[in-house]
């Protein structure tokens, strides 16, 4: 799975892919597969092929912040990871840094030259797209053929470099006032966006692996790169299946820094945004976006959320009541209704048929919705809990447990909210801590004294910290 670029903070158009293939994990994991999930980050390089300029966006944001290059790297992994935590996502199994691994990518670059598909100029390395494309499906991935990109490929700085426009760089020569430069044969310099996948790709799941997934965006030129560069090195294709999701538009407008409509995910969890009306509970839009093939688009408005948080809403409750439920005692003249059970189990076992269909997250949503009135009309006494057998109830709730909680991932606001308060109460300690330490010890009585006011009571421990319960 392509991870984040960490030159900036990740916004609502990541949430899509990683909840995606969060779901994708989980559900490979619950057939029972034993799955290597890596994920890498890009914290280096990822200059644009077919952008202004061959910048490393690490190092010129590093420029702008006024921070060393791995100093704005760690603050951005941060808070990505903060955020998959939101979305309660599972961390992956090995999560690769670009940095780390030079040595990989400067020995696939080796491997692709000796081959004679790869050429240096002025201490840059650039692919033949060309000779490649003579004697392999080049496009294959992407639909696209070589003339076309030929056409659209834009006059930019360097080209000149390149022995045809749609070759693209495997290795770039670092200018002197290049920040991130490391050596190699060709001289000091930094890696290309797309070798870089290849190598973590191939040192952690070998010459070939079953799936390469990322947003519709990497499809070209990223994977298509992906895939020439590596048969290349290791003589097969790369990937059995390749999974991308679609895009997000936010009120049918494609998201970009042109329209001002890019969303942090800090703006969008706390409403801090002119296109948000309010915060967004992260399990809404977990919710948001899975009741959406990802295949297809996806719309993101204030009135799409407001639905989406009333249709987890409902059907959380039915959970919750599906406990209840499951708690009463069962009548022992029960009459079962024959059409609700044959219903009943139809929509059940229809939900691993649904979700081994390219994984339809939304036709899976849409049955356990249709359960609702059914749970819903047993709790309200509209009709008999006996008009079902017993078996299917429990049956039911165990279902709802493995798709809605394992599967889907999705967690109770209420669980959420504990974490959210664990987050306010640490900047509270922080704050505290930094009154004592400049002797402002107005202000720190004033936060343990409104706390315990509320019903939390801060303890001053050994060495300086601080410990709270709720009483």
């Amino acid at each position: 799975m392509c991870g984040p670029t960490v030159s900036g903070e990740s916004h609502l158009g990541h949430a899509r892919p990683y909840i995606t293939f969060d779901v994708i994990y989980r559900y490979l994991m619950h057939l029972g597969y034993k799955v290597r999930y890596v994920r890498n980050i890009t914290d280096a390089g990822h200059f644009e092929e077919e952008g202004r300029e061959a910048e490393d966006k690490i190092s010129k944001k590093a420029i702008l912040e006024k921070l060393e290059p791995m100093e704005l790297v760690q603050k951005y992994t941060n808070l990505f990871h903060w955020a998959m935590e939101q979305f309660n996502t599972i961390s992956p199994t090995i999560e690769p840094t670009a940095t780390g691994h030079i040595v990989e990518q400067i020995g696939m670059i080796q491997k692709i030259i000796e081959a004679g598909y790869g050429y240096e100029v002025n201490g840059s390395v650039y692919f033949d797209v060309k000779k490649y494309a003579a004697s392999h499906d080049y496009g294959k991935l992407s639909g696209r053929v070589i003339d076309d990109l030929l056409e659209t490929t834009r006059e930019l700085e360097g080209q000149e470099e390149k022995r045809d426009r749609a070759d693209f760089a495997l290795w770039k020569n670092a200018a002197p006032e290049h920040i991130m430069r490391w050596q190699s044969p060709w001289g000091e310099g930094f890696p290309g966006w797309h070798i870089e996948c290849s190598a973590m790709a191939t040192k952690y799941l070998g010459a070939q692996f079953d799936i390469h997934g990322g947003g519709m965006d990497l499809l070209f030129p990223h994977h298509e790169s992906e895939i020439a560069q590596s048969t290349i090195c290791n003589h097969t294709a790369p990937v059995r299946y390749w999974i991308h999701n679609n895009m997000i538009t936010i009120n049918g407008r494609k998201m970009g820094k042109s329209y001002n409509n890019v969303i942090k995910l800090t703006e969008l969890f706390s409403g801090d945004h002119p296109l948000l009306e309010k915060g967004v509970h992260p399990m809404t839009v977990r919710f948001f976006i899975l009741q959406t093939h990802y295949r297809s688009t996806l719309d993101f408005s204030n009135d799409a959320l407001v639905a989406a948080e009333k249709g987890l809403k409902r059907l959380w409750d039915a959970f919750d009541n599906l406990k209840k439920i499951q708690g009463e005692s069962y009548p022992a003249d029960a009459a079962n209704d024959a059409a609700l059970t044959e219903k009943v189990q139809k929509l059940l076992a229809e939900l691993p048929e649904y979700m081994n269909d390219d994984f339809g997250t939304a036709r899976v949503l849409a049955n356990l919705f249709e359960l609702v009135p059914v749970i819903n009309g047993a709790k309200d006494k509209n009709f008999p809990v006996g008009s079902l057998p017993q078996a299917l109830w429990s049956e039911m709730a165990a279902t709802f447990q493995t798709w809605l909680v394992d599967i889907l991932g999705f967690r109770s606001v209420t669980e959420a909210d504990h974490a959210k308060l664990q987050g306010v109460m640490q900047l509270l300690i922080d704050i505290r801590k930094e009154a004592k330490g400049r002797k402002d010890f107005a202000l720190s009585d004033k936060i343990r004294n409104q706390l315990t006011a509320l019903g939390i009571s801060l303890k001053d421990e050994k060495g300086g910290e601080m410990s709270w319960t709720i009483e």
